[in-house]
């Protein structure tokens, strides 16, 4: 579980880098250059550490390049903002694959209620989906109290939430199949 928590931190280090400088500064441009130079630095530094980047690392730091750029260039800070809709939208079409959830839970769910994991998965997928549209429709209003507010507590309670349903309606199901089983 560590693991997981330094990964999410490492994927959305750019992210927490600039919401953190912008809260302190209150400076969209500096926020901004600091949160490039940020994901610069970490693909160096894995680079000298020899790990393996993949896809989705370069991918970032290309979005992380050109969306910062044009808010630096044009002194817009929607292009910056738009940057996790398109994390969420790329995701979301990742989830689309049939199965996907599979590998992240425990046997005894995949073994008894498959179809409901299936039908999690996109759920889950659709839940990425609407979140990357709130996210560009309030990156377009350029309001960057609202945004700080959606990326930190709206993106991430929803997230929270689903997982807390998924994991009590995965439990409840479970176990009344279970109990189903027992009776047969």
């Amino acid at each position: 579980m560590k693991d997981v928590f330094r990964r999410l931190a490492s994927d959305f280090l750019s992210t927490i880098v600039f919401l953190v400088i912008y809260l302190a500064t209150d400076n969209v441009i500096l926020a901004t250059a600091v949160a490039i130079i940020g994901a610069i630095g970490q693909v160096i530094y894995a680079r000298i550490k020899g790990q393996e980047l993949g896809y989705m690392t370069w991918a970032s730091l290309a979005v992380v390049i050109v969306l910062g750029g044009a808010t630096l260039l044009t002194h817009d800070p929607r292009f910056v903002l738009a940057k996790p809709a398109i994390g969420h939208a790329a995701i979301g079409l990742i989830m689309l694959k049939r199965g996907w959830m599979l590998r992240y839970l425990p046997p005894i769910v995949t073994e008894t209620i498959p179809e409901y994991v299936t039908f999690a998965g996109y759920a889950w997928a659709a839940l990425c989906f609407v979140l990357a549209a709130g996210t560009i429709a309030v990156a377009a209003t350029g309001d960057m109290k609202l945004w700080a507010f959606y990326v930190t507590v709206v993106l991430l309670g929803a997230k929270l939430a689903a997982f807390a349903i998924q994991f009590v309606a995965f439990r409840l199901l479970v176990a009344s199949r279970i109990r189903a089983a027992a009776r047969t």
